[in-house]
């Protein structure tokens, strides 16, 4: 351990779609950051909740004992009992009012959807359309979307249409029964939370100005390509969000969870011996919220 970083006692971190993308390596585009030929890192992991075990002799922010949450999409080997941070990295003191499952799982994908909210000028009262919001990013969007006062409709199964009208919509469409794209219903702003829709498919639900974001590359990794030719015709438009400020999101959803605000779905916790069959969930696509890996 170095004298600027602390040394973590890992209680909890997630099984989440970044690190089953690292783990495979799919899309090939991974490879330019997991490795060519064979990963750079054998330890995946982004995000964790812990205690501060030991700080180095030059660290001022942080003391022993402090229970701490923190995350970075590069990865910080967190499916682990121990982790050494510079104290420069993107973590922070856990709110009191949560436990360490709940906070390691408030920060990853409420990053994503907070700044997926930040790519478009979101006035109150506009409509918004979140497809897939029984997942992790969906889930934080649905709650943090209604923090700004939005409209929201949701996509969900039925089984899960009572969890996410508690967390804020005001309509649903359970998409077991119905096509949400064949809805007559305009919107200002539609967020494919999955990465299973696309553009050409969701274009017919804007409004003039409307945007499309989606959490995925698209199939043919198209998003990016429209977010940069739609904009130069006008109307509506893709916006394909490059997720920043770390720091910034984790201060933002800390303040959120103090006020009771913004709360984490869980649905299934595994042992850090059962990993493998963590991933293995989390790869059918069928989860709902979040995995969590307790060590």
């Amino acid at each position: 351990m170095k004298e600027t970083e602390v040394l973590i006692r890992v209680y909890a971190s997630t099984v989440n779609r970044t690190d089953c993308a690292k783990l495979r390596a799919k899309p090939f585009i991974m490879r330019f950051v997991t490795g060519m030929r064979k990963p750079k890192n054998k330890i995946l992991g982004t995000d964790f909740s812990g205690r501060i075990e030991a700080v180095g002799n030059a660290v001022r922010t942080f003391k022993t004992g402090d229970k701490v949450f923190g995350f970075d999409d590069l990865g910080i080997a967190s499916h682990a009992q121990y982790i050494s941070l510079s104290e420069n990295k993107p973590f922070d003191i856990m709110p009191e009012k949560i436990g360490y499952e709940q906070a390691a799982s408030s920060i990853e994908r409420a990053h994503y959807a907070y700044n997926f909210i930040n790519k478009v000028n979101l006035l109150p009262g506009q409509k918004v359309l979140v497809n897939g919001s029984t997942g992790s990013i969906g889930s934080a969007m649905v709650q943090l979307l209604k923090y700004f006062d939005a409209h929201v409709t949701a996509t969900c199964n039925t089984r899960n249409m009572e969890l996410i009208k508690s967390l804020g919509a005001d309509e649903l469409i359970d998409y077991q029964k119905t096509d949400f794209t064949v809805s007559q219903e305009k919107f200002d702003f539609v967020s494919d939370a999955v990465g299973k829709s696309s553009f050409g498919k969701c274009k017919r639900l804007l409004k003039p100005g409307g945007v499309f974001i989606s959490s995925e590359l698209g199939e043919n990794v198209q998003n990016p390509l429209l977010a940069l030719i739609t904009p130069i015709f006008g109307g509506k438009k893709v916006v394909f969000p490059f997720p920043s400020n770390t720091k910034g999101s984790i201060v933002f959803i800390k303040r959120l969870i103090e006020e009771g605000r913004f709360k984490a779905v869980i649905e299934r916790t595994y042992a850090l011996e059962e990993i493998v069959e963590a991933f293995n969930y989390v790869e059918t696509g069928e989860k709902t919220g979040h995995v969590v890996i307790r060590m």
